[in-house]
């Protein structure tokens, strides 16, 4: 009986295995400068065999950072009050044999996909609520929350048909949360 038991509970959590997170969130935090509160994390994650080749051949991988900032209500559902993404551009450039990766405005051009990665990897002042923004409070317990994901909808059609329900194109980190006391803002140095 113990047994069955043990078979059925691995049985219940395989899908659960399966299906976990490919990109692990770390040291995510909420930090003060001079422009507003900005974030800083780790993604560790490595693109698999499939998405390297599609980049390398020409197809540009969209990954989205996510990040919310609730606040705990007792009497109503939490508050939400940051909700912002950010979109980098993974490409590469037959003629010129560079990774390029892409945000915005600007462009940073890598000899090899790991570098590009590498880069990727590591966010860095990311501005979520822009100095003058008084939806933050120092001081105050927020809940704060980061993501990375691959946007299939950015992938060119035949690629959407191919990735729908397919490991190889699924790449995305669950939700890392944590509690995040925003401390004073800097004063801006006097010019």
């Amino acid at each position: 009986m113990r047994r069955l038991g043990g078979w059925l509970l691995a049985a219940a959590l395989l899908p659960a295995m399966v299906w976990a997170a490919e990109i692990e969130v770390a040291n995510p935090q909420l930090q003060a400068t001079e422009d507003g509160y900005v974030v800083a994390a780790d993604f560790k994650f490595e693109l698999n065999p499939r998405l390297e080749e599609a980049v390398t051949k020409g197809v540009v991988l969209h990954l989205v950072a996510d990040f919310e900032l609730t606040k705990a209500r007792w009497y109503w559902l939490d508050e939400k009050l940051v909700t912002r993404s950010q979109t980098y551009r993974l490409s590469y450039h037959a003629l010129t044999r560079q990774y390029r990766l892409s945000t915005g405005g600007l462009h940073q051009s890598f000899g090899t996909l790991s570098e590009a990665v590498q880069v990727l990897a590591r966010l860095r002042n990311w501005v979520v609520v822009e100095r003058g923004d008084k939806v933050v409070r120092p001081g105050e317990s927020y809940e704060a929350a980061l993501r990375l994901r691959l946007d299939m909808t950015q992938l060119p059609r035949p690629f959407q048909i191919t990735a729908l329900g397919n490991r190889d194109w699924s790449l995305a980190s669950d939700w890392k949360t944590w509690q995040a006391t925003p401390p004073p803002l800097p004063v801006p140095e006097a010019k």
